[in-house]
């Protein structure tokens, strides 16, 4: 197996938490993701339903997982579907988990073929009075492809007009933004693998190497230490390239005197990593280049000490956005009487520090949260202050994942170098 295998108890905990947020006779239905179609006969990678994967761990197309606590019959309680193998699909494709596999692995008592849905479902469903369905809402989302569950809440609701239907992703946002002990493992052992693929590349980037040859040293080494590969596109820009917040062509050549933005952090066992680091493809920082550095490295640390509980999404910006602006006064990039006469937006900040500066992490890299809600502990973060120069082909951003602690965060990339004088002390090693 790939990865470690992932303790049941896990995934029992986990429905245990959901169940005791349900009203009174309600029923929970989720769906796995679908496999998408490219072109011709071909379809790209598999990416399970993440609410799927955090309650049964199953990463496997056509499964559906139902939780009824209330059913009178105790074996309704919790069912979970899979596909059934066959000769042909084992010869072809490899033979799907059978029901014994799924029990081990998911803590299950009940397991049935998928075939079996629609039947149990008529027995099961008029005992309920909450029918909870799963959609995607995070606070980005973008659906312009109705997945399975969006066909089967159209099919559901035709068949059970009169059930009270209710919305699964406040719950599963509430659950999911605290992390288990067993998570926070597997996201450092995530974070560690990536600390691999980073530490390499210092040994290998010099003037004229390819972009897209970074990727293929990283993806090497992530699926060496038992990664699936990246937990998210990777952005390889350098010179210009690092300004394009999402650039992920990666197909120029690194120029000698230029900066190389690498935002590139390996998945594992399911959960994402998020490491952001910016290094001189020449292994040499200019005077200026550190000093830009060295100013985003300061509003990191600044934000690592008021991402705190308690605080606040929105007023954390605010501060985070207080401490850049003092950095790019510093740089001379704005003036301390132009950023006096700016209003409560700080254009003039934005101009060079345009996006947010953490977001949850998890079984997603943009992990689900309940909008606006305080930070508190056991949640995971990302701390990444960048400040992009266009007018001098010139962006740097530092990324690191931390958990919020009750007296301190912890800095889940502690051990990958970011200080200035350590990546050139380590790029000099080529």
């Amino acid at each position: 197996m790939r990865h470690i295998s992932i303790d049941p108890q896990l995934f029992i905990r986990n429905r245990q938490k959901l169940r005791k947020l349900l009203p009174p006779k309600s029923i929970v239905i989720v769906l796995a993701n679908d496999i998408y179609p490219t072109n011709a006969d071909g379809s790209m990678p598999f990416k399970q339903n993440s609410n799927l994967y955090y309650l049964c761990g199953v990463d496997q197309e056509e499964t559906t997982l139902v939780l009824m606590p209330d059913a009178v019959d105790p074996k309704q309680r919790e069912i979970l579907f899979v596909k059934e193998t066959s000769e042909h699909i084992a010869i072809w494709d490899g033979a799907k988990l059978s029901k014994e596999q799924a029990r081990a692995a998911t803590g299950f008592e009940r397991v049935e073929w998928s075939d079996s849905f629609d039947s149990l479902m008529m027995t099961i469903i008029p005992q309920a009075d909450h029918i909870f369905l799963c959609t995607n809402e995070h606070l980005r989302s973008v659906n312009p492809v109705e997945t399975a569950n969006d066909r089967f809440i159209k099919k559901c609701q035709a068949r059970y007009p009169l059930h009270k239907y209710e919305r699964l992703a406040p719950l599963m946002h509430k659950l999911r933004i605290i992390k288990e002990k067993q998570e926070l493992e597997i996201i450092q052992h995530a974070c560690n693998i990536t600390e691999a693929g980073f530490r390499r590349l210092l040994s290998f980037v010099e003037p004229g190497v390819g972009e897209w040859e970074i990727e293929a040293e990283l993806i090497h080494e992530f699926t060496k230490r038992g990664s699936r590969g990246f937990a998210y596109q990777p952005i390889i820009g350098s010179g210009k390239n690092a300004c394009v917040l999402h650039y992920i062509s990666n197909d120029a050549r690194c120029q000698n005197g230029d900066l190389l933005l690498l935002d590139v952090a390996a998945e594992y066992a399911g959960w994402a990593s998020d490491l952001t680091r910016t290094i001189p493809v020449n292994g040499k920082f200019t005077k200026r280049q550190r000093d830009v550095y060295n100013a985003v490295l300061r509003v990191l640390r600044g934000a690592n000490k008021i991402l705190r509980p308690g605080n606040t999404p929105l007023e954390y910006q605010k501060q985070v956005i207080e401490m850049m602006e003092k950095e790019l006064i510093d740089l001379k990039l704005i003036s301390a009487k132009d950023a006096k006469k700016q209003g409560p937006d700080k254009p003039l900040v934005r101009k060079y520090f345009m996006h947010g500066t953490s977001h949850h992490m998890g079984l997603d890299v943009h992990d689900v949260h309940p909008p606006h809600h305080p930070f508190a502990e056991g949640m995971v973060f990302t701390i990444e202050p960048g400040i992009y120069i266009r007018e001098e082909n010139m962006g740097v951003r530092l990324e690191n994942d931390v958990v919020i602690g009750k007296k301190s965060n912890f800095d889940l990339m502690g051990n990958i170098p970011i200080e200035a004088d350590e990546i050139e002390e380590l790029m000099a090693k080529r």
